[in-house]
């Protein structure tokens, strides 16, 4: 299982990476999001509560995808536009979460960070997840890159996800934790940047 060293050795190199790559990134983060707020009509920066290590609630931040319709009934609809779906699909929604690493709310690597409802609801040994700080890229990340194209096929996504892929996810995120090392890191991070 991941020792104290480890999560401080681990932390070191997430501020490190995340220095070296910061002024690469500014001005394209920039960029987005001034399209984003010109595409949805609202801020280009979204922001929503996600459970971190030892389940504590933080703030994840991502450039917004989503535009808001009120429709003929007067129900308002969220969807993603055209930009927004090529921001999800390449990932690029995901740049300002150098911000979250930065300030120590998520690493590079580690569990996806979800909504309330989740990891903060494990038991028993799988709460080993809540060890690590949830990452930007992981596993089970790489294996559900697809995520949202599998969930649109099924005819009830919620249960899908809560019965199926969160239950993987779950199994996955245990095996990074019981089985982590540094190489390992360098590895998914690696990966990642191969497969975008």
């Amino acid at each position: 299982m991941i020792t104290k060293k480890q999560l401080i050795i681990k932390r070191i190199f997430d501020v490190v990476l995340a220095l070296v790559m910061l002024p690469f990134l500014i001005l394209p983060i920039i960029i987005l999001v001034i399209a984003a707020s010109i595409d949805t009509k609202r801020h280009g920066v979204f922001s929503q509560w996600r459970v971190g290590q030892n389940a504590r609630l933080f703030k994840i931040y991502k450039i917004r995808t989503l535009k808001e319709e009120t429709h003929k009934l007067g129900h308002l609809e969220k969807s993603a536009t055209v930009l927004g779906k090529f921001l999800r699909q390449t990932k690029l929604d995901e740049l300002p979460q150098i911000y979250n690493v930065l300030i120590g709310d998520m690493s590079f690597v580690g569990p996806r960070p979800d909504v309330q409802g989740f990891a903060d609801k494990l038991q028993g040994e799988d709460r080993i997840v809540l060890k690590v700080k949830p990452g930007i890229t992981g596993e089970a990340t790489l294996k559900y890159k697809d995520e949202e194209r599998v969930l649109e096929r099924q005819n009830d996504p919620e249960h899908y996800n809560r019965t199926i892929i969160w239950v993987d996810k779950v199994k996955i995120n245990k095996n990074y934790v019981l089985n982590y090392s540094f190489s390992l890191d360098l590895r998914l991070i690696l990966k990642s940047t191969l497969n975008k």
